[in-house]
């Protein structure tokens, strides 16, 4: 029962351990030296203008959204491929159709946005 989701539980291992491996040794090996200098805000090595609080455009945050629908949704390939190519057997083929079903869903809301406009940057 749970041999199809062994690869997946090992990649979900590997990368909790990974992550937090990195996040300690940053904390533990990254120099500390807080000046003036290194706490100002830096931006292209010239003096910040304006204000940090300016309204962005509406296309900034449709293009941020766009991102997250489309290109963070395919991370899902990632489990479903370890299950999938890694245990062999009955019902493989339900994931198959229920993974094309799902790129079928992803690639009919691509041609809508990209149809609409919404990926034009003006």
């Amino acid at each position: 029962m749970t041999q199809p989701y062994l690869a997946f539980l090992l990649l979900l291992a590997f990368v909790a351990f990974n992550a937090a491996l990195l996040i300690g040794l940053s904390h533990l090996v990254a120099p500390r030296k807080p000046t003036v200098v290194k706490d100002a805000p830096y931006e292209s090595g010239m003096p910040p203008l304006g204000s940090a609080h300016e309204r962005f455009s509406v296309k900034f945050y449709l293009v941020a959204m766009l991102f997250i629908i489309f290109d963070l949704e395919t991370v899902f390939l990632i489990p479903w491929g370890a299950i999938y190519f890694g245990a062999g057997g009955p019902g493989m083929g339900f994931l198959l159709v229920e993974m094309l079903v799902f790129m079928l869903i992803l690639a009919v809301g691509y041609v809508y946005v990209w149809k609409r406009g919404a990926l034009q940057w003006d």
